[in-house]
């Protein structure tokens, strides 16, 4: 099997080797050049033609977005992102890199490398598996203002998501007017960066969102997003829906996971639940998506045409835990349709 082709673009020599140690432990994978700055990129593109390019954002006479902006329409190669704690990676990913890293800190160089060769590796080879040139931002949002408002039943939304999840669910939460019901999330991303993420969509979106922290009561108009490092679950205390957040061992791959998520929604929520599951690498929700189903709580998974990855709604359909399939441009308006008729 043809071994998947990486470019390695960082001005760090140092962490550039690191990287190059990392990624060419995986015998998937092979380095086919490195480059420290994107000029040096550019030149490496058209020599290697590289199936996946690593990228690091802040770098010197032209940043990793500004370089994206320009490499995209003329070759559009899947990019995995390396980021410091900023806010520049969410411009990265909706310019057109498929995913990130967090570039770590306060590691040694084993631990550095134990961590590349885990996250890196990983994510490389879902980018290698995306067509960049279908990612477009979904201009077809399909939300009327014929669908009635909410009532002020108690119910709850959950949205499930991974690689391409924070364009997705910014297209999604962009759907919701301040009726929408308490609404939980998980998105596979690091630690500090869902707070950002969440500072992000607050300042775009009509509803108030937030960063989960336990205690959290679910309110109309309000959308909780689960830190990046501890499982959200739904509880109920008295007549109130609110939001746990605990460290915890990874489930289906991941913490937080979707389906300890999902499956909390099932147990508390029921029949009073409707939920998501979004674009994503692997199975990760899959089946707290069915258990929601089974409960009685209505089921939507994004189809294949507007997925970044077809992984994790496909393996949800594929169980029967998808009651309604769409394109993501119509997942906000059918859930306010179903929201309506319950």
């Amino acid at each position: 099997m043809r071994k998947i082709k990486v470019l390695v673009v960082d001005d760090s020599m140092m962490f550039a080797d690191l990287m190059v140690k990392g990624i060419s432990a995986d015998p998937a994978l092979e380095v086919v050049g490195v480059a420290s700055n994107p000029f040096e990129a550019r030149d490496m593109i058209l020599k290697y033609r590289p199936d996946v390019m690593t990228l690091d954002i802040e770098m010197p006479r032209m940043d990793g977005i500004e370089f994206l902006q320009r490499l995209m329409p003329q070759y559009p190669i899947p990019v995995v992102m390396v980021s410091s704690l900023s806010n520049k990676v969410f411009d990265a990913l909706n310019v057109g890199a498929v995913d990130f890293i967090s570039k770590p800190v306060n590691m040694t160089k084993d631990e550095i490398l134990d961590y590349l060769k885990r996250e890196m590796c990983t994510k490389v080879k879902i980018a290698a598996t995306v067509d960049v040139r279908r990612m477009k931002r979904s201009t077809a949002r399909q939300h009327s203002s014929a669908v009635e408002s909410i009532s002020n039943k108690e119910l709850v939304v959950a949205l499930g998501a991974s690689t391409g999840g924070t364009e997705a669910l910014c297209d999604v939460i962009m759907g919701f007017k301040t009726d929408i019901p308490g609404t939980i999330v998980t998105q596979h991303m690091p630690k500090g960066f869902t707070r950002m993420f969440a500072e992000r969509l607050d300042n775009q979106c009509a509803v108030h969102v937030k960063e989960a922290e336990t205690g959290d009561v679910l309110s109309p108009g309000h959308v909780f997003i689960a830190p990046g490092d501890k499982h959200l679950r739904l509880v109920k205390n008295g007549e109130h829906f609110q939001v746990e957040c605990r460290a915890g061992e990874r489930v289906s791959g991941h913490c937080p996971s979707v389906d300890v998520m999902f499956e909390s929604v099932a147990r508390t929520a029921g029949r009073r639940a409707v939920a998501a599951i979004l674009t994503g690498m692997g199975k990760d929700g899959a089946d707290g998506l069915l258990a929601i189903r089974k409960s009685g709580g209505h089921t939507i998974g994004q189809d294949e045409a507007s997925c970044v990855v077809y992984g994790m709604p496909k393996v949800a359909y594929d169980i029967g835990a998808v009651e309604y399939q769409l394109p993501l441009g119509a997942i906000s308006n059918k859930i306010y349709t179903v929201l309506s008729s319950m």
